[in-house]
C-alpha cells in the first residue's frame, strides 16, 4: 500500500503557517518580489501530489487537493472551490491565511486579483515547472497589460523548506500478463501512428497515469495512483524514459530496450529537449535517409499536451522547433478499456463487493452491541477488509467516511484530531475504492444509522433517482459526456436541490481512479476529446449536501457498451459494474416510480448473483438480507 508522505519531519520554530508564511515573505524581499503564487501542483500536473510539491499545504495549513496560494507583503489567501470551503475555513482559522471563497459573490480568483490589487512594475513569482501551460497563458494576458512581470524562473520554496523532501525512490516494476492485456510494443505503435497523423516526429509525455499505461509500467511515487514520476520523450523509431537513477533496474532496463525504450536520468529531460532538431536529439535513425541535414530542425514538430505540460518544461525547447498542441493520443487510448481489461475489472469489482459485504456485516453488527465504532474506525476495518482480497495493492484515495454533518463535505477527511463517533440517528456517507492489478474501484454508499429522518429518506431518494436515470440512459456514440450531466440531475433539480460537484470522472485500469478525458459535468469545456467512446469507464455520482447538517451521494461505476445500431447511428449504454447493495432502509419508497423500483430490484439481483460466490458466514447473511427483493412489493 502506498503510504503518505511526510511533509515536515522536523519540529521547529517554523512548524507554524504564520511563521513559515514569513519565511516565504522574507525570501521574497530578498529577490525583489512582490507576490508568490503557489499552485496545487508539480511537473506532470497530477492531481495527487508527491511530498516535494506540496508546498501549498506545507506553507498554508489547508490539507485539501486543490487550491491556489498566493503571497504579498501584507496579504495571503488560499483560494479553493465549494467542496472545500468549510475544511479550509476550519484549518486556516487563526493564521493569517485567508479563505477566497471561488464563485463566490464578490470574490475575484487569483489571477484577477493579483491584477487588481498589485501595481504597476510588480513582480510575480511562480515556479513554472509546476505551472501549466494554459495557466502561463492566462496569467501573462490578465497581468503584462496592467505592467505586472511574471517571473517562472525561480522555486522560493526552496529557499524556505528546510527539510523539503526529496523526489521519491520507489521502484518501478512491470504490469505484466495476464493483466496487462496490451503489450508495450501494440501501445507505442498506436501512439506513433496517431503522432504521424499530427505530422509529428517526436512526442513529449509529462502525465505519470499516460507513461505508465504507454510502458506498461507501475510505481508507488504518488499516494494511492499506481505511478512513478518520470518523463517520456517518444520519436518515430524509439523512446526515452526520464526516471530518477536507481529506480529502474538492469532487468526491467533491459526488458525496455527490446522494445526501444532507453531509461535516462529525470534530471537530462531538459537537455534532451534543448537538443531536439539537431542530428543528436532526432532519436535513432531520425536523421539518416536522403535530404537529411543539420538544417533539417525546421522540419521537426513536437506534439505537447498543453494542458498536461508545464511551461517551465516547455522552455527547454528549441525556439525554431515547430510545436503541435493537441490532446496526448494515450490519453484517449487508454480511456477505452479492452474487451480482456473489462473481464479483469469485473473480478476486482467481484473481490471489492465481497469486501465491502464483510464490512457492512461488521458495522451493522458492531452499532447494533453499541460498541465504539468513528469515522476512524470505519476507514481501518473497510480499508483491512479489502487488503485480505487478492489482487489488492493499496487504497484508490483516501477513505471518506462522514456521520451527519461531516458528510456534507463531500471531501471530508476525518483525522485523529477531528472525528465523528457513530451513534444516534443519521446518515453515513461511505466513498472509497481500491487498487488491484485487475482495475480500480471507486464507490459510495449512504447507509443509515438508527431511524433516518423523513427529510433525510427524501434527499436520499432524490439522489437515488439521479443515480438510476443516468445508469439506464442510451446515447448516440461520441457524445459529448458533459452533454449527460443533465439526466443525473434532473430528478434532483425537480426536487428543488443542487449539487456543487460533477456527476462523473474517468477511472483509469490499475491507475488514477481520476483519468480523462471524459467527465459527466455540464461546468466541464464540452470539446472534441469527451466524446464517448466504448470501454470508457466513469464515475455515476450525483449528490446532495446540507451544510452543517448531512450528506448525500451514491455512486456506482459504469462502462460504454454498444447498445444497438439504427439507420440514424449507433447507441451505447452503461454497464454497472459496481457490486454492492443499496440500503433500501434510507429509501421514501412513495418516491419511487415502479421502474426505478424495479431497476434496482434488478440491480440487487445481480450483485447477488455475483458475490454469493466470493461471501460467508456473516458477510453471507448480510448480503442475502440487503438484495431481498422488496421494492416491487413494498
Amino acid at each position: 500500500m502506498t503510504q503518505p508522505q511526510t511533509l515536515s519531519s522536523t519540529p521547529s520554530a517554523t512548524d507554524t503557517t504564520d511563521a513559515r508564511i514569513a519565511a516565504l515573505r522574507a525570501a521574497m524581499a530578498t529577490r525583489g518580489l512582490t507576490a508568490c503564487l503557489v499552485p496545487s501542483a508539480d511537473p506532470h500536473l497530477s492531481e495527487y501530489l508527491p511530498g516535494r510539491w506540496q508546498g501549498r499545504q506545507w506553507l498554508s495549513g489547508f490539507s485539501g487537493s486543490v487550491g491556489t496560494l498566493v503571497v504579498t507583503a501584507d496579504f495571503a489567501g488560499v483560494w479553493v472551490d465549494s467542496r472545500y470551503w468549510v475544511q479550509a475555513e476550519t484549518q486556516l482559522a487563526g493564521s493569517c491565511v485567508n479563505l477566497m471563497k471561488i464563485a463566490a459573490v464578490g470574490i475575484p480568483g487569483h489571477i484577477d486579483w493579483l491584477a487588481a490589487n498589485l501595481p504597476a512594475g510588480a513582480r510575480v513569482a511562480v515556479d513554472g515547472q509546476v505551472l501549466a501551460l494554459g495557466a502561463f497563458h492566462a496569467l501573462t494576458s490578465a497581468l503584462t497589460p496592467r505592467g505586472i512581470t511574471l517571473d517562472i524562473s525561480q522555486d522560493v520554496l526552496d529557499a524556505v523548506w528546510p527539510d523539503r523532501p526529496a523526489l521519491p525512490q520507489g521502484k518501478v516494476y512491470e504490469h505484466q500478463p495476464p493483466y496487462a492485456c496490451v503489450t508495450r510494443a501494440q501501445k507505442l505503435r498506436t501512439v506513433r501512428e496517431a503522432m504521424r497523423v499530427r505530422k509529428a516526429n517526436a512526442h513529449l509525455i509529462s502525465s505519470l497515469d499516460d507513461i505508465a499505461w504507454l510502458f506498461n509500467l507501475r510505481g508507488a511515487d504518488v499516494d494511492y495512483n499506481p505511478v512513478f514520476v518520470a518523463h517520456a520523450l517518444l520519436h518515430e523509431d524509439a523512446a526515452t524514459l526520464f526516471v530518477a537513477p536507481g529506480k529502474v533496474d538492469e532487468a526491467l532496463q533491459a526488458v525496455l530496450r527490446e522494445d526501444g525504450v532507453t531509461v535516462r536520468p529525470y534530471a537530462e529531460l531538459a537537455a534532451a529537449l534543448a537538443a531536439l532538431g539537431s542530428d543528436a536529439g532526432s532519436g535513432a535513425g531520425a536523421s539518416t535517409g536522403a535530404g537529411a541535414s543539420a538544417g533539417a530542425a525546421a522540419d521537426h514538430a513536437i506534439l505537447v499536451d498543453p494542458a498536461r505540460v508545464t511551461v517551465g518544461v516547455l522552455a527547454a525547447l528549441p525556439a525554431s522547433l515547430r510545436r503541435i498542441e493537441a490532446v496526448n493520443p494515450s490519453t484517449l487510448a487508454k480511456s477505452r478499456k479492452t474487451d480482456a481489461e473489462l473481464v479483469h475489472v469485473r473480478a476486482a469489482m467481484e473481490q471489492d463487493g465481497a469486501a465491502l459485504c464483510e464490512f457492512f456485516a461488521w458495522l451493522e453488527t458492531a452499532l447494533a452491541r453499541g460498541e465504539t465504532v468513528t469515522e476512524l474506525t470505519v476507514d481501518e476495518v473497510l480499508s483491512a477488509a479489502r487488503a485480505r482480497k487478492p489482487g489488492f495493492v493499496s487504497l484508490s484515495f483516501g477513505t471518506i467516511a462522514g456521520f451527519n454533518a461531516n458528510g456534507a463535505m463531500p471531501h471530508y477527511r476525518a483525522t485523529a484530531q477531528s472525528h465523528a463517533t457513530i451513534s444516534g440517528n443519521g446518515l453515513l456517507l461511505i466513498d472509497s475504492g481500491a487498487q488491484y492489478v485487475g482495475g480500480t474501484t471507486d464507490i459510495t454508499r449512504v447507509v443509515a444509522v438508527g431511524n433516518p429522518s423523513a427529510e433525510q429518506k427524501r434527499d436520499y431518494t432524490l439522489v437515488l433517482k439521479g443515480m438510476i436515470a443516468l445508469s439506464r440512459a442510451r446515447f448516440p456514440r461520441g457524445v459529448l459526456s458533459p452533454m449527460l450531466d443533465a439526466i443525473a440531475r434532473a430528478p434532483i433539480w425537480a426536487g428543488g436541490a443542487e449539487y456543487g460537484h460533477g456527476t462523473g470522472h474517468g477511472v483509469g485500469y490499475f491507475m488514477n481512479v481520476h483519468e480523462g478525458p471524459q467527465v459527466i459535468s455540464h461546468r466541464a469545456p464540452a470539446g472534441p476529446h469527451t466524446a464517448m467512446e466504448p470501454g470508457m469507464i466513469t464515475s455515476n455520482e450525483p449528490g446532495l449536501y446540507r451544510p452543517g447538517r448531512w450528506g448525500v451521494r451514491i455512486e456506482n461505476l459504469v462502462a460504454n457498451r454498444p447498445w444497438q445500431t439504427t439507420e440514424l447511428g449507433e447507441f451505447l449504454e452503461f454497464e454497472t459494474l459496481t457490486l454492492c447493495p443499496i440500503d433500501t432502509r434510507c429509501i421514501d419508497r412513495a418516491m419511487l416510480a415502479a421502474d426505478e423500483a424495479a431497476w434496482l430490484d434488478a440491480y440487487h439481483a445481480e450483485v447477488r448473483a455475483r458475490l454469493l460466490p466470493h461471501v460467508d458466514g456473516a458477510a453471507k447473511a448480510w448480503l442475502v438480507l440487503a438484495t431481498e427483493p422488496r421494492m416491487l412489493t413494498a
